[in-house]
Order: C-alpha cells, then structure tokens, then sequence
C-alpha cells in the first residue's frame, strides 16, 4: 500500500504525540517536528507509512537512549487485557459459534492501537468487546472456516501489546499446535515483542517467533531469513491490524486481515467504512475505485 498524502499529518501527529511521551522540554519537540517534516516533504510516497513512523520512532529512541518507549504502557494494556480474559474466554466458550466469536473478540482487541489513540481505557476496551459481538462486520468467514480446514501450518501476525490477549482466543479455537505466533522483533510503537507476548502468557501455548524488524508492520525485505522462509512455507497466514495491511495488503499469498478500520484512507484502500470490524481476505482486497459493499456478517 502506498503512503496517501491524508497519512502525512498522522505521521506527524504520531511524532508529536511520541516526543511528548519522551521529554517534556518544548523546544526538543519542536526540534523533532521540524526534522519529521524535512523527512515527510522528501519521503517516497510508493512506500507504505509504516516506513516512514519506523523512520520517526528509530530517530526518538536514539533521542530519549531508551529502547522501548512505551514499555509502561505496553505492560498496562497487556494487564488489563489479561483481567478482562477470564470473562472473555467464557464468552467464546458458551457461544453458538466459538470460532465466530473468537474472530469477533480478536478484532476487538485492535482498538489497543497507540499509532491512532494516545491511551485506552479499559471502559473503551469493554465498549469495543460489546460493540463487536452486537454489531455487523465485514468479512469472508466461510472462507476462512474453509482456509482453516485445509491449513496444517498457519502463521499469526501480531500486532499490539494487550491486543494479543485477546489472541489467545482465536488461537486456541484454531488449534494451537498448528500456529506460529510472530511478534515485532524490535521495539516499536506498542507493538508487541517477544517480552511482550511471554506477559501475556502466550509462551504457553503456542510457538513464538519474532520477525527480526523494527516496523510498526510487516516489510518483508527487513525481516530475518527465518522469517521469510517460515512466511512463505505455510499454508495460511493471519494478519493483524493496519499496519500489517499496509505493507501486506499486495503481497500474493492466503492471508486473512483482522482489524478495525480506524481511518479513511484504510477504508478507502479497502472498500469498508470506517469504524467497520474486518476480517477480510487478501484476495478480495479492493484497490482505491474498487467495490464498497462486502458480504455482511450480521449480529
């Protein structure tokens, strides 16, 4: 996906709001502002945005000598999210439909997103639980029952800290054995690492591997050897969030996107409204132009 000119000032909004978290002196953060701007008026626009906020947050670490930012918050959200899992796993379990409702809560975890929220409370958290399972999304979920049922080696993308407790649900429906769980194999954003998915206890049950990048997304020529030989062996592939739209939204293999459409320009990019719930599959992605409406899963 190419960087829309509508991305730019979240970029930098995005840096902004990351320099305050790192110093309080206000010339500092309009030190940073004025080099992010030098980089967004010269930056190739035939990249996706994560290249360029994996830029901004690299320049901020060397700034603030601290390697991962937003471990305090990151350790948080995966707290919060581990309280609410007891009720969560209930849910999944008394469901007419398990894996349905595991897809649903999985996508409503994508609401834990520090690139689009400054901070997440866990009212805003249990709102997001209710709104997912209460209302439509947009989704291809016979086909993903159907990839599931012929998928021996699946791999999970990761996206944020918290967010993947609620994966945990998802993949013990799918069958644990069969997953391998990526993480972020650097520190970005609250993306979540490997640290992070031990936290959550996911170490217990799943293989996890890191990527070997630092992107707030997946760019396959940063990632390590292993990574990509792993990506390009499986059978299946579940990606999650926007960031990992971004960058493997063109990439020719069976992958099912899960996320919360939190912008236009990922609503214009892929034919859903915003604040849509989306499973959707990489193959039905629609190029900007392209169809608006998509089969509805209803309530």
């Amino acid at each position: 996906m190419r960087t829309s000119l509508d991305c730019i000032p979240c970029l930098i909004r995005q840096a902004l709001s990351a320099a305050r978290m790192v110093t309080d002196d206000s010339a500092l953060h309009a030190s940073i502002l004025r080099k992010v701007l030098h980089w967004t008026a010269r930056m190739d626009l035939g990249q996706p945005p994560p290249v360029m906020a994996q830029r901004i947050h690299r320049y901020l670490h060397t700034i603030h000598g601290e390697n991962d930012l937003y471990r305090r918050t990151k350790a948080h959200h995966n707290r919060m999210a581990l309280k609410l899992l007891p009720e969560l796993q209930e849910k999944v379990t008394t469901a007419s439909d398990p894996l349905e409702t595991a897809v649903r809560l999985a996508i409503a975890g994508n609401v834990i997103d520090m690139g689009v929220n400054s901070e997440v409370t866990e009212n805003e958290l249990r709102q997001a639980v209710n709104g997912v399972l209460t209302e439509s999304f947009t989704g291809e979920l016979d086909a993903f029952r159907k990839a599931l049922s012929r998928a021996q080696n699946i791999l999970y993308l990761a996206d944020n800290a918290g967010e993947i407790v609620f994966d945990r649900l998802l993949i013990q429906e799918m069958g644990p054995e069969r997953v391998t769980l990526a993480v972020r194999g650097f520190p970005i954003l609250n993306d979540a690492t490997m640290a992070d998915a031990r936290a959550a206890g996911l170490h217990e049950m799943v293989r996890i591997i890191d990527n070997g990048s630092d992107a707030p997304g997946t760019i396959l020529e940063q990632c390590s050897e292993d990574f990509n030989r792993l990506f390009h062996r499986v059978d299946l592939i579940i990606a999650k969030g926007q960031g990992n739209f971004e960058t493997l939204g063109d990439v020719q293999h069976t992958i099912f996107f899960l996320f919360k459409v939190k912008c236009p320009v990922i609503a214009h990019h892929s034919g859903r409204p915003l604040g849509t719930h989306v499973l959707l599959r990489s193959d039905t992605v629609c190029a900007p132009g392209g169809p608006e409406e998509a089969p509805r899963i209803p309530p």
